[in-house]
Formats: structure tokens, C-alpha cells, sequence
């Protein structure tokens, strides 16, 4: 007995066909919810390393 090739639904977890990226409307809104949440955070982290580095490179060479 053979199982269809498959894989997972991201947020659920339900089997779905190869070509589908998530089983339904539902997991689709909070896939997406999900991936402007880490773009925020990594921009956020971003922000945050580069005014470590201003501030650092100011006590750097200017005091």
C-alpha cells in the first residue's frame, strides 16, 4: 500500500497535495500574518544593530 506523495500544511499540519502551499483561506491569512510578523522583527532587529553600531562608533571617535 503506497501513500500518494504529499506534504504538510505549514500552520496545521493537514496533508495536502504537492502543488498547494497551505490547505485552506484560513491557514493562507495566517501564513501570511505570520511571514509580515518575522519582517517586522528581523526589521526591527536590524534597526536596533545598526544604532548599536552609531552609538558605538561615536564613543568610539568622539569621546
Amino acid at each position: 500500500m503506497a501513500v500518494e506523495q504529499h506534504k504538510h500544511c505549514p500552520v496545521c499540519g493537514s496533508p495536502i497535495p504537492m502543488k498547494e502551499r497551505v490547505c485552506s483561506p484560513d491557514c493562507q491569512k495566517v501564513l501570511e500574518q505570520n511571514q509580515k510578523n518575522i519582517k517586522k522583527s528581523r526589521m526591527m532587529l536590524f534597526g536596533v544593530i545598526i544604532l548599536f553600531i552609531l552609538v558605538w562608533a561615536y564613543f568610539m571617535f568622539f569621546k
